[in-house]
């Protein structure tokens, strides 16, 4: 049957909807802390706090398989005002370190309902031009992070409520959108009750198991170099006497990762999803490993040597949430995806934590190079693949 034209689109806006509550904390996260009194001590537990909830969430979420029982558009609506609500819980008048943290965290538990889930529900509809399909999927969640620090340039110093406001009002209506307007897609295949060994014997399926592998290093750079990225347009300010507004050109940095995505979708199409995600590491790992050299250079040059890195960095996402679902058994698919979330995000709160640890023995401008740890990981994942001929 031909698909509705508005679904995709639906799907599309209600992840971009949702996702805007990930980093709507860390592009406010000075002001937050401030009002909570508190240093700047307690900034890396913030930022990983949203991601440590998230693996929490995946994993109750994946352990319940409520994705694969229950209607996907139903638990997407659902998680959205949850963490809608988690997120506009930061306007209070005034907030303790344990509730910016609580907050937080609610958010990410509940985005585990959201990201993996809207993925979920366009594998539903798309069996054939899957990697396009969520090419879309994750650019609309690059757009999503990128979208907060777009907002905080353009808003009044210190009036972070309209950043807040705004996207929890977006999740609650991408949330109700999904619910109403995309039912289960034609290859949905719920199941009636939990099958836990069922879901224990994705990790005996060797494609499944090397397409996670190489999402896992991925996601050792992926968010790290989001986090991170503020940290280093200030520094390239200090040390090159510039005054680039960071939170504009981070906004746009990542922004331009989610036109990647989207780009990469579409060559997917014509070379493979392996190409793709292949490539990417390729190029993010040489980023890596190049990156103090970045900050030697003058001005647009580091800009336009960053951008490329951001769309490098996310480009192979889709194509490896793509690899995930063809590998296994359709009526696990978001327990699949929901799995390697779960791992994959706790891999990337280690390389948050790292380089947040290296700022206070190295210089900042050399930290970048730790990322070249994952791709480096994913890359021989592929190697092997490639060898074995699996």
């Amino acid at each position: 049957m031909p698909i509705k034209r508005h679904i995709l689109p639906s799907i599309i806006f209600a992840q971009f909807a949702g996702t805007s509550l990930w980093f709507a904390g860390n592009a406010i996260i000075e002001p937050l802390i401030l009002k909570t009194g508190l240093g700047t001590e307690i900034m890396s537990y913030v930022l990983s706090s949203v991601q440590f909830g998230f693996i929490i969430g995946t994993l109750v979420f994946s352990l319940l398989m409520l994705a694969d029982r229950f209607s996907p558009s139903r638990v997407f609506m659902l998680s959205a005002v949850l963490a809608a609500i988690c997120n506009f819980s930061l306007l209070t008048d005034t907030i303790s370190q344990w509730h910016l943290l609580f907050a937080r965290f609610g958010t990410g538990f509940f985005l585990a309902g959201i990201y993996p889930v809207g993925m979920k529900i366009a594998s539903d509809y798309y069996k054939e031009g899957l990697g396009k399909a969520l090419g879309y999927l994750v650019g609309a969640l690059v757009f999503g992070t990128s979208f907060p620090y777009l907002m905080d340039s353009f808003i009044p110093p210190g009036d972070y409520h309209i950043i807040i406001k705004t996207t929890s009002l977006l999740a609650v209506f991408g949330g109700i959108l999904i619910d109403f307007w995309v039912p289960n897609g034609p290859f949905c295949k719920p199941i009636s009750k939990l099958k836990f060994k069922e879901a224990k014997g994705l990790l005996k399926i060797k494609s499944f198991k090397k397409a996670a592998i190489g999402y896992f290093g991925h996601m050792w750079e992926l968010y790290a170099f989001w986090a991170f990225t503020p940290l280093a347009i200030k520094t390239y300010n200090q040390i090159n006497k510039q005054a680039f507004q960071v939170s504009l050109t981070t906004g746009i940095i990542i922004a331009l990762g989610g036109i990647a995505c989207i780009g990469g979708g579409f060559i997917s199409q014509r070379f493979g999803s392996y190409k793709v995600a292949f490539y990417s590491l390729v190029v993010s790992g040489l980023f890596c490993i190049v990156s103090p050299l970045l900050f030697e250079l003058p001005v647009y040059l580091f800009i336009f040597g960053w951008a490329i890195w951001g769309m490098a960095v996310v480009a192979d996402s889709p194509q490896f949430s793509n690899q995930v679902t063809m590998a296994v058994p359709i009526h696990l698919k978001a327990t699949a995806l929901t799995i390697t979330n779960c791992i994959g995000f706790t891999v990337s709160i280690l390389s948050i934590q790292l380089l947040s640890y290296l700022t206070t023995i190295f210089s900042v401008n050399y930290i970048y190079v730790f990322l070249a740890i994952g791709p480096v990981v994913g890359v021989l994942s592929f190697i092997q693949k490639a060898k074995k001929g699996n």
